[in-house]
């Protein structure tokens, strides 16, 4: 994980812009996250995350959609921290636990601390409310029960206990001589002791940072093993470091010129980090993973990002994978429901084709039928098929028609009669039931494209539309009814010359943006027979800047984002209908011109956007 002491030490280093200021509005988007608007010092919004796979804080741009009502613990932490003042920002030593002490009042206007513990520990990760005098802890976002763990219980009323304790030392804090001495001990051997002292013995070995590989051997085990704060990442930039400057990985112990080597590379890292030199980067290391560090990395190969600041580097990271990885969880069950109706609507359009083709045969039994009556005399019962002249060929030629030798010839003759009839007839039903299917499959798509790209509220109007086309049943229907919005949130991106584009995520938007929102004059983009998303400049006058960056954003949200050369069609929104009883989202336009784009990730992201409803 990137995310290890030095990053905590940098965004501790950036956050202490933030001590003065007043806490505003706390908002909870989501389970693991809470989100501060802070006023003074310039305002600014703070995320804290304890999210088991991505955890971190850092100042944030985005834009989230929070719950209609606020969870227990956003409405707890409103009550003791909103209005407060941060006092001091402070890590744990080298680890990755961040202190926020905020003073504020209580109800009856008494000054009161409160210490807010951030601990960006994985999947132990959390977010936990203390009082600052007592240590009692007032709740946290992620409970810790005795069940879940016997070292340590996170609830309401009980004690704040630390993480348990690594005993590894502090890299700051080691001179050289005292590096060169930690490193004779881990070479040494461990002599053998009686049973009784072992305990003893592993806690010595602990404080001083043995009992790890030995670092003539192993000396990125040993550096993350000896030392707190540094992750596997930074280690490897110090044996990098060590290596390129001439130094080989010895097998027999280190020679005093390799130890004093290690202790260079080592000490230069360390003293960027103790002076607060942090230079943000991002990139791919040589097995093409994509990197962060809060300090320069040799080890990441061409493409180097830079940014100005730690919070801009992890927001560009993890940009909305938090987010999507939630969305993948919430979205299974309605990706498999989706993938099954598309299955079993493409399968039905293949038996109708089948039985299109049979029915397209109809005129083959009226001419039969036609035949066997005008022939009734020759053909007697018990034959297996009978021969006769085609009058219905220009040539005369002979027919062979097959019977049924328990029929008579009469009864064979009505049969292929019901068999025309029935085929006949079927022709029109199995023609409506190709269009229905059709349909259905393209809805399937649609959805399925939409799910690709849904936020954690567009999944719930999705699901919302399911139940009320009647493919899902209702969740709520016991429950208390959720107050309908008339009004979707909506992703509003400003082009390069200021016209805002309005882009509808799924159909309960595209519905509303198309038929609700837009002006006769605005223009609507849309990919050409290709699902996805609807777009609407909201502007009579813009220049082709507007239009290919709102073509871009057509194709992007669409089935085609990973495509070349997309056709987008655009037209003027008097031109786009809804057919009566069509499927939500399903519109139908003339007029168009048609541009072909290919999408630019890069350039969508650098499109400045906010969430408007």
């Amino acid at each position: 994980m990137a995310l290890d002491g030095i990053v905590t030490r940098s965004i501790v280093h950036e956050l202490q812009s933030c001590v003065g200021a007043r806490i505003g509005k706390i908002y909870q988007p989501s389970t693991h996250d809470l989100i501060f608007n802070l006023r003074g010092s310039g305002n600014s919004k703070l995320l804290l995350s304890a999210n088991p796979t991505y955890p971190r804080i850092h100042f944030t741009e985005r834009s989230s959609i929070n719950p209609s009502e606020a969870p227990m613990f956003c409405m707890l932490m409103r009550k003791h921290c909103e209005g407060g003042t941060i006092e001091s920002i402070t890590q744990v030593g080298m680890e990755r636990i961040i202190h926020m002490i905020v003073r504020t009042r209580d109800e009856l206007g008494d000054v009161s601390a409160k210490k807010i513990i951030i601990e960006l520990m994985g999947r132990h990760s959390n977010i936990i409310l203390t009082e600052l005098n007592s240590g009692t802890i007032i709740d946290g976002i992620h409970h810790v029960t005795p069940s879940i763990s016997s070292y340590r219980i996170v609830m309401p009323g009980f004690a704040y206990t630390e993480p348990p304790q690594q005993h590894k030392l502090n890299p700051l804090e080691i001179s050289e001589d005292e590096f060169l001495s930690l490193i004779s001990k881990a070479e040494q051997d461990i002599p053998e002791v009686d049973t009784e002292a072992i305990g003893d013995l592993e806690e010595e070995l602990k404080a001083d940072g043995s009992g790890g590989p030995a670092p003539s051997v192993d000396p990125l085990g040993w550096i993350v093993h000896a030392f707190s704060g540094i992750s596997p990442l930074i280690a490897g930039e110090i044996v990098q470091r060590y290596t390129s400057s001439g130094a080989l990985i010895a097998t027999l112990g280190f020679s005093i010129e390799n130890q004093m080597q290690l202790w260079e590379a080592f000490s230069s890292i360390m003293e960027q980090v103790r002076e607060n030199q942090f230079s943000p980067v991002a990139g791919a290391n040589a097995k093409g993973k994509l990197i962060f560090s809060a300090i320069p990395l040799t080890l990441l190969a061409d493409a180097v990002k830079e940014y100005s600041s730690i919070s801009q580097c992890m927001e560009d990271y993890y940009g909305d994978k938090a987010e999507r990885d939630t969305v993948k969880q919430r979205v299974s069950d309605l990706i498999r429901f989706l993938g099954n109706e598309r299955s079993k609507n493409v399968k039905k359009l293949a038996k109708l084709q089948e039985d299109l083709d049979e029915a397209q045969e109809a005129d083959r039994y009226r001419i039969w039928g036609e035949l066997l009556f005008s022939s009734l005399h020759t053909v007697s019962k018990g034959d297996k098929s009978a021969t006769l002249v085609n009058y219905y060929d220009e040539n005369q030629s002979d027919i062979v028609i097959p019977l049924d030798p328990l029929l008579n010839p009469s009864d064979n003759a009505q049969r292929y009669f019901k068999k025309y009839n029935k085929y006949k007839n079927s022709l029109l039903v199995i023609d409506e039931q190709l269009i229905k299917t059709h349909e259905e499959i393209a809805y399937m798509e649609s959805l399925l494209q939409q799910l690709a790209h849904a936020s954690l509220n567009d999944i719930e109007e999705i699901r919302e539309e399911l139940v009320g086309q009647g493919y899902l049943r209702d969740r709520n229907k016991k429950g208390k009814k959720k107050k309908k919005t008339t009004r979707p949130t909506l992703q509003v991106f400003t082009s390069s010359e200021g016209i805002d584009i309005y882009v509808g995520k799924n159909n309960l938007q595209n519905e509303y943006v198309t038929n609700k929102l837009a002006s006769s004059n605005d223009t609507w983009l849309h990919t050409k027979d290709i699902p996805g998303s609807h777009v609407v400049i909201r502007s009579e006058t813009f220049g082709d800047a507007t239009l290919e960056e709102a073509a871009q954003l057509a194709a992007y949200f669409s089935q085609a984002k990973q495509s070349s050369s997309v056709p987008v069609d655009c037209t003027l929104i008097r031109h786009v209908r809804k057919p009566s009883g069509s499927k939500p989202g399903f519109v139908i336009y003339d007029h168009q011109k048609t541009l072909f784009v290919t999408p630019d990730e890069d350039r969508i992201k650098s499109l400045p956007s906010s969430l408007k409803s």
